[in-house]
Formats: structure tokens, C-alpha cells, sequence
């Protein structure tokens, strides 16, 4: 009885005393290399945070916004509405909602995440994508990040989604699933490319394996991606998963491309 009383004991201590020594090397580390912006590099107070000229550079996507879509409306008449883009040309997916428009600083993080070897970004813009979409988040059973091909991973070295994803998992409480969806087309890249060339170039670009079928059947997924463009990706994700069986696809991106009307 005494060894277990000890052991009961002594273990709380053991754990303040690493927890300080953990603390102070995390304070001293911040005096040898005070935190920065992700986004501009200026000194900050709080770390993997940005600075307020970098926030106030960042066009989030609130209410009002088309229910599909995700995209925002101008005028609040306080009903959900669908955009007329929604209404003419239906996506595959449920609903899509992003945590920013794709400019400014929203833009600028992204191409750091994507293409200048940041990919310690993800913590910063996977958390604000839980907020962003909490609502999908509720309703869904399996998080699924948008799936490179095997030489653009190799290429890139990293899969942007899926470092989104499994912030986005480990902040849910979620389960990430990566083997789900593959990607078995190696396409060109979409930049540049019309709403119609893109639907081409993604046709049959994505695929359930066989042995992942009974996971995916009637279950909600929630794909996760950085950016929604023309929606041209999300559709053909989203149209893979569904002929799995999949119950619903929702999207979650970090930005997305806004036209002005």
C-alpha cells in the first residue's frame, strides 16, 4: 500500500516540475527567437499567430453567404439564401465554406504553405478552419484531405490539404482518413485553365480504392482542400466519394476564390 501511496503521491509533482522546466525553456526560446507573423515575419506577441496589419489584410467569409456555395452575399435580408451560380449550375457537393477570400494576406499564406517549405503554416490556418467550419464539422463522420498524385507529392514533398486536414482532425476530434480518395490521374495544373478546361482535365482524376468502399459507404465526409477555385476539383472529389457510396460531401478550404459581381 505505501509504494502505490507514494507513486500517487510523487507523480503530480514529477509532472509541475516537467511542465516549469518545460515553460521556462519554452520562455527562454522566446527570448533568443521572439516569435514573428506567419505571414510578414514582424515580432508578435503570441506564436504561429499573425500580426494586426496582416489580420486587417485578411477578408474573411462571414453570414451572409450562399448556403451551397459558401460564397458571401453583399445584403443580409436575413434568410438563407442559395447564389444564383448555386441555383444554375449545382455542385456535386452539399455545401462548401472557407475562412477567407483567396487575396491579400489569405492569398499570401497559402503560397508559403504551398510552395516556399512552410509547412508549420497549417497549424495557423487548419485552426481557423475548424471555426470557419464548424458547422460541417458537426454533421460529419470521416475528414478527408483533396489527394495529390504520387509525382506532384513527390514533386512538392508535402500534400498541403492534408496537413490542413490533420489540424483540423486533431482539433475536432475527427478521424482523418487519407486513404479514402486517391488521386489516379496526373493532371496539369489548373492555374490558367477556364471552368470547362479544368472539368476536362479532372475527369476520372480521382478514385475510392476497392478496399476502402465499406468505409466510405454512408458515411459524411468532410473533404478538406486550401483553396476552392471554379469548384471544378471539389466536384470531381466530391463525385468519386458519392459513387463509393459515400451519404454527403462537404468541403472545407482554407480560401476561396471570390468574383465580384
Amino acid at each position: 500500500m505505501s509504494d502505490v501511496s507514494e507513486t500517487s503521491e510523487t507523480a503530480p509533482r514529477g509532472l509541475r516540475l516537467l511542465r516549469l522546466a518545460q515553460g521556462s525553456l519554452r520562455g527562454a526560446l522566446g527570448l533568443v527567437y521572439p516569435p514573428t507573423c506567419i505571414a510578414c515575419q514582424a515580432a508578435i506577441g503570441e506564436p504561429h499567430s499573425l500580426c494586426a496589419a496582416c489580420w486587417s489584410g485578411i477578408r474573411f467569409i462571414e453570414r451572409p453567404y450562399c448556403e451551397r456555395l459558401g460564397t458571401p452575399f453583399s445584403v443580409d435580408i436575413g434568410v438563407p439564401l442559395l447564389s444564383p451560380a448555386a441555383i444554375a449550375d449545382p455542385p456535386v457537393f452539399a455545401r462548401a465554406r472557407a475562412v477567407a477570400q483567396y487575396d491579400g494576406t489569405a492569398s499570401a499564406l497559402i503560397h508559403r504553405l504551398k510552395y516556399a517549405d512552410r509547412p508549420d503554416l497549417a497549424r495557423a490556418l487548419g485552426t481557423m478552419m475548424v471555426r470557419a467550419g464548424a458547422e460541417l464539422l458537426k454533421d460529419a463522420d470521416v475528414i478527408v484531405p483533396v489527394p495529390l498524385h504520387r509525382w506532384r507529392l513527390w514533386q512538392r514533398r508535402f500534400n498541403q490539404a492534408m496537413a490542413l486536414a490533420s489540424i483540423v482532425a486533431k482539433e475536432s476530434g475527427i478521424d482523418c482518413d487519407p486513404s479514402l480518395l486517391v488521386r489516379v490521374k496526373h493532371t496539369r495544373q489548373q492555374v490558367g485553365l477556364t471552368k470547362a478546361q479544368r472539368q476536362q482535365n479532372l475527369q476520372g482524376a480521382f478514385r475510392v480504392p476497392e478496399s476502402s468502399r465499406p468505409a466510405v459507404k454512408d458515411r459524411r465526409v468532410l473533404l478538406i482542400d486550401d483553396v476552392l477555385t471554379t469548384g471544378s476539383t471539389a466536384n470531381a472529389a466530391s463525385r468519386a466519394l458519392l459513387k463509393a457510396g459515400a451519404a454527403k460531401v462537404d468541403i472545407l478550404a482554407f480560401a476561396r476564390v471570390v468574383v465580384e459581381a
